[in-house]
């Protein structure tokens, strides 16, 4: 029984930081790339970020290079997003996907958790 679970969302003002994390569980965690997936209200999924299944390759869009930072610990089967410098377009429910493949590039995921929502606002 494959299971993602995140969390870490939360209210937070402009310019701010959070740390966003997702258990898994039911899968060889080590042997898959991982990714983040948000969709902001009335909007979309839009592709956040992506790491390798080692954690040595990770993957940005430009809106968020520098100020996003993935990162994973295999041994705790856990995948981690940390965010700073928050705007209000980062609002949005951001669920956590596994990955089909190993590398992170695919974009094909097959498990998602439930999501955690992230509100920035003054």
């Amino acid at each position: 029984e494959v299971q993602l679970m995140e969390s870490g969302g939360g209210l937070v003002q402009p310019g701010g930081s959070l740390r966003l994390s997702c258990t898994a569980s039911g899968f060889t965690f080590e042997d898959y790339a991982m990714a983040w997936v948000r969709q902001a209200p009335g909007k979309g999924l839009e592709w956040v970020s992506a790491i390798a299944w080692n954690g040595l390759s990770t993957f940005y869009t430009e809106s968020m290079k520098g100020r996003f930072t993935i990162s994973r610990d295999n041994a705790k089967n856990t995948l981690y997003l940390e965010m700073n410098s928050l705007k209000s377009e980062d609002t949005a429910l951001y669920y956590c996907a596994k990955d089909i493949n190993r590398v992170g590039s695919s974009w094909y995921y097959d498990y998602w958790g439930q999501g955690t929502q992230v509100t920035v606002s003054s």
